[in-house]
């Protein structure tokens, strides 16, 4: 009997960056009005207005959804008609300073410097500090060709694990990595959701691009929550059709 299912957002509910498709906005409302729904990402909370709120019907359904921003290290509900933090687990001044120098000589070390920046390539989220490789701002077909197998950056964080061991490395999207306090990330989430809303792991699914050993879903997994990999939008239409189906198939059951 599932009462909550979590989503990642880049390469599970929309492209890298990208906005809800028409589809996908309407499979995820359908999806509202018959459970609880979350989405944990390693974006920060101007993007998640961007790709996923923005694109959503604006009505009562809204109360089911929880949003959990730079891979769970900040919460969101929706309380009388506008979001509220619930927390933020923010880096101190000199975390952050030490991650982002670390992030810098690891990138020198690996030798992966790219010919060409679409915007920053290390940006300070908060509770996050996110790396991506061509910048922020890099068109989606160019990341797609960056590092397709993971084997840039899994080099990346092998070398930064060892300069930053006290925090958690993780790879999400087509080109990032986030960094985030030690044991703060998408299981910390995945356990505050269970805290907050009263939902027992064990009636959650959660559906995402990175359920790999060193992606930013991985933890979700290892948080002992049936996890179903997809790899990208398209397959993750299908899984959340299937979903509504069995739940609303439940209900009538019931």
């Amino acid at each position: 009997m599932k009462k909550l299912v979590v989503f990642d957002l880049d390469g599970t509910l929309a492209e890298s960056k990208s906005s809800l498709d028409g589809e996908m906005s309407r499979l995820l409302h359908d999806l509202l009005g018959i459970v609880k729904v979350a989405v944990i990402s390693g974006g920060d909370w101007p993007q998640f207005e961007k790709q996923l709120l923005s694109n959503l019907p604006h009505d009562e359904r809204l109360v089911n959804l929880s949003l959990l921003p730079t891979c769970g290290t900040k919460f969101y509900r929706y309380d009388s008609a506008d979001w509220k933090k619930i927390y933020s687990e923010d880096f101190t001044a000199d975390e952050k300073e030490k991650i982002s120098s670390s992030l810098k000589k690891a990138i020198g070390v690996a030798g992966f410097k790219a010919e060409k920046l679409w915007g920053d390539q290390i940006e300070d989220r908060g509770s996050q500090i996110t790396f991506s490789a061509l910048g922020q701002q890099a068109p989606l077909e160019e990341k797609d060709k960056w590092d397709p197998d993971y084997t840039k950056r899994k080099k990346i964080k092998a070398i930064l694990d060892t300069f930053i061991p006290e925090f958690s490395v993780r790879m999400g999207g087509a080109t990032s990595i986030d960094v985030t306090k030690p044991g703060i990330d998408k299981a910390y989430g995945i356990r505050k959701l269970r805290d907050l809303l009263g939902i027992s792991l064990k009636e959650m699914i959660f559906i995402g691009d990175a359920l790999f050993v060193g992606g930013n879903d991985y933890p979700a997994k290892e948080a002992g929550v049936v996890s179903i990999p997809v790899r990208g939008p398209n397959e993750t239409k299908p899984v959340t059709e299937a979903i509504i189906a069995c739940l609303a198939d439940r209900d009538q059951q019931a």
